[in-house]
C-alpha cells in the first residue's frame, strides 16, 4: 500500500477503503501543515496548535469523503486545502472573538486608573500572491514532502524565507539564530532540497 500512488490511493479512498484515506492523508500532512502555518500568524499560534487544526481537518476529510466528486489529485488538493481554510478561518474567529473580549476587559480596569488604551486586534495574516501560488498544486505537496524530510530548524528558516518572504533578519529574530547562521542553514537546506529533489532547486 506504501508504494502506491497518491491517484491510486485516491481511487481506493473514493471507493470506501479507510486504510488507503489514511495512508493519503498522512502523505499530505507536511502540506497541511505548512498551510496551517501559512495561515496562522503568530498571534493566533499562541492560542491554538498548527497540530490541532491539521487534525480536525484530517476529521473532516473522513466524515466527508463521500462528497468529493472529483477525479483528479489536482482537484483533492484543492478541496483538502479548502477544509483546512475553513478551519482556519472558524479558528482565527475564535481568537478574535477572544481578543474582544480581553479588550473589554481592560477597558474596565483602565476606565477605573483614569487612563485610556487603545488596543487593535489587526488584521489576521493575509497570504502573499506570490506564496498563494507556490502552495497549490501537486508540486506544493512534493515540496512540503521534501521540506518535512529536513532538520526542524533549516525547515523553518526556509519557510520563512521562502514561502514568508521573510528577511535574513526577520528569521533570525524569529527562531533566536545569527543571521549568519540563518544564511548558513539555507545554504545547507537548499543544498539538502536538491538533493532530494535530483534537479536544481526552483528558489
Amino acid at each position: 500500500m506504501n508504494d502506491d500512488t497518491n491517484s491510486t490511493l485516491l481511487v481506493r479512498a473514493k471507493g470506501g477503503d479507510q486504510d488507503a484515506l489514511g495512508n493519503l492523508l498522512n502523505r499530505y500532512r507536511p502540506y497541511l501543515r505548512i498551510l496551517a502555518l501559512r495561515y496562522l500568524d503568530s498571534g493566533v499560534r499562541q492560542r491554538v496548535d498548527p497540530s490541532d487544526v491539521i487534525q480536525q481537518t484530517c476529521l473532516d476529510i473522513h466524515r466527508d469523503i463521500d462528497g468529493f466528486r472529483g477525479e483528479h489529485e489536482a482537484e483533492w488538493i484543492g478541496w483538502v486545502r479548502r477544509i483546512l481554510e475553513n478551519n482556519v478561518n472558524q479558528v482565527i474567529r475564535r481568537h478574535i472573538q477572544a481578543q474582544k473580549r480581553s479588550v473589554r476587559k481592560e477597558a474596565v480596569v483602565d476606565k477605573s486608573s483614569g487612563t485610556h488604551r487603545v488596543y487593535n486586534a489587526g488584521p489576521v495574516s493575509k497570504e502573499s500572491s506570490p506564496s498563494h501560488r507556490v502552495m497549490k498544486g501537486e508540486r506544493a505537496v512534493r515540496l512540503a514532502i521534501m521540506l518535512g524530510k529536513l532538520p526542524e530548524v533549516q525547515r523553518e528558516a526556509i519557510r520563512l524565507r521562502y514561502l514568508e518572504g521573510r528577511t535574513l533578519q526577520q528569521i533570525a529574530e524569529s527562531i533566536g539564530r545569527s543571521e549568519m547562521a540563518v544564511a548558513g542553514l539555507l545554504k545547507r537546506g537548499l543544498r539538502s532540497l536538491r538533493d532530494l529533489s535530483g534537479t536544481e532547486s526552483s528558489f
